[in-house]
C-alpha cells in the first residue's frame, strides 16, 4: 500500500507522468482493439466472393498499426516537449502530420497493387482472358499519381512553397520535354495503344510499311516487343504505330480463298459444266461460310489456258486449319475437272518448222 501511495504522489506532483501514462495506455489498448477487429473482418471479408473487400482489410493491416504506435510517440513527444523544453521534440506535431501522410500513400499503395493482383489472379482462375497489359499499365498510372500527391503532401507540411515548386515544374517540364521528345513520344504512343487498343498481347499483327509482321510479346511504355514467325524479336517505339497502318489478322472473322485454275483450250466446250459442278460442291461444303460471297466465273484467256476462278470464304480463321480446307478445295476442284474429261493446263509452246524447196540455176 504504501508503495501505490507513492507512485499516485509521485503522479500528482509531476502530472506529465499522467498525461505520458494515459496515452502510451491508449495506444496500445488501441492498437489491440484494432488487431482484433481486423482479425474478425479478415475472416469474415474471406468468405465473400468481392475482392475489394479482401484487398481493403489486407492493404490496411500494417500501416494502420505504423500510424497508431507512431502517432502514440509524437503525443508523447508533445508531452515531454511542454515539460522540458527538449527543441528536437518540438517538431512533433510536424512529424505526426508526415505520419498520417506516409500511412495514407502506404495504404493507397498496398492496396492498389493487392488489387491488380487478386484481379489478374480471380481472371486466371476462372479461365477468364484478361488484359495484363492493360491492367498494369492502369494501376502504375495510378501508383505514380499517388506518389506524386503525397510527395507534394510532404514539402507542403515541411514549409515549402507548393506554387512556387509547381511553377518551377512547368518551367522544367517544358525544357525536359524538348530534351525527351522521343521518349515523350513512345509514352504517349504507348498510352494510344492501351486506349485505342489495335492490339493487345497474343494478336498477330502486320505492317507492310515497316515490314512488321508476328505476335506481340509485351506492350510496355516505351516500346513493343513483337516475335516474328521465324522466332525473332522486334523492338519497335511505341511512336511508330501512330504513324503506320498496322493490320491485326487476330480479329479476322474469316478467311479467304482466291485461285484461279486453268483449263486446256480443247475443254472449253466443258467449261460452263466444270464452273456449274465447281460452284455446287463449294455451296454444299460444310467448312465454308454460305452467306458470304461465293463466286466461280471464267476469268481470262491466258496464252495456254482459259481461266476460272473461284472466291470463298471458310469458317475457321486458325491458320493451319484454312489451309487444310484450302487443300481439301483445291483437290476438290481437280477431281471435278478431271470427272469432266477435261485437264488443267499448263504453259505450252507450239513451234512450226517449214522447208524450203532449193532452186537450180
Amino acid at each position: 500500500m504504501n508503495t501505490f501511495h507513492q507512485v499516485i504522489e509521485i503522479i500528482s506532483n509531476n502530472y506529465w507522468l499522467a498525461e505520458l501514462s494515459i496515452v502510451i495506455f491508449m495506444t496500445w489498448l488501441i492498437r489491440r482493439i484494432l488487431a482484433k477487429t481486423i482479425k474478425k473482418l479478415y475472416r469474415k471479408f474471406l468468405k465473400t466472393e468481392n475482392i475489394w473487400d479482401d484487398c481493403f482489410i489486407k492493404a490496411a493491416k500494417a500501416p494502420i498499426f505504423f500510424a497508431i504506435v507512431s502517432l502514440g510517440f509524437t503525443f508523447c513527444g508533445e508531452i515531454l516537449y511542454k515539460e522540458f523544453e527538449l527543441h528536437m521534440l518540438s517538431y512533433a506535431s510536424s512529424i505526426r502530420n508526415l505520419i498520417v501522410i506516409a500511412a495514407i500513400s502506404w495504404f493507397s499503395n498496398n492496396f492498389v497493387r493487392k488489387y491488380q493482383y487478386y484481379y489478374i489472379q480471380e481472371k486466371l482462375d476462372f479461365k477468364k482472358r484478361v488484359d495484363r497489359a492493360t491492367v498494369d499499365t492502369i494501376a502504375t498510372v495510378i501508383l505514380i499519381a499517388i506518389y506524386v500527391i503525397s510527395g507534394l503532401a510532404f514539402l507542403q507540411v515541411l514549409g515549402f512553397n507548393i506554387s512556387g515548386l509547381l511553377a518551377l515544374g512547368g518551367a522544367g517540364g517544358i525544357a525536359i520535354g524538348f530534351a525527351a521528345k522521343d521518349l515523350l513520344a513512345n509514352f504517349f504512343g504507348g498510352l494510344m495503344i492501351y486506349f485505342d487498343r489495335p492490339f493487345q498481347v497474343g494478336d498477330w499483327i502486320r505492317s507492310e510499311d515497316k515490314e512488321i509482321e508476328g505476335d506481340v510479346v509485351r506492350i510496355g511504355w516505351r516500346q513493343t516487343q513483337v516475335l516474328t514467325f521465324d522466332k525473332r524479336p522486334i523492338y519497335i517505339p511505341n511512336s511508330v504505330f501512330s504513324t503506320i497502318v498496322v493490320q491485326n489478322p487476330s480479329r479476322m472473322t474469316h478467311r479467304r480463298i482466291k485461285e484461279v485454275f486453268g483449263v486446256r483450250y480443247e475443254d472449253v466446250a466443258k467449261l460452263d459444266k466444270i464452273i456449274k459442278d465447281v460452284k455446287k460442291y463449294l455451296e454444299a461444303h460444310k467448312e465454308l461460310d454460305e452467306t458470304q460471297t461465293l463466286i466461280v466465273n471464267v476469268n481470262k484467256f491466258s496464252e495456254s489456258s482459259v481461266d476460272f476462278f473461284i472466291y470463298t470464304f471458310t469458317h475457321t480463321t486458325k491458320w493451319i486449319k484454312f489451309h487444310e480446307v484450302k487443300q481439301e478445295i483445291l483437290l476438290g476442284v481437280a477431281e471435278i475437272i478431271k470427272k469432266n474429261k477435261a485437264e488443267i493446263a499448263f504453259p505450252t509452246s507450239n513451234i512450226n518448222f517449214t522447208q524450203d524447196n532449193p532452186t537450180n540455176n
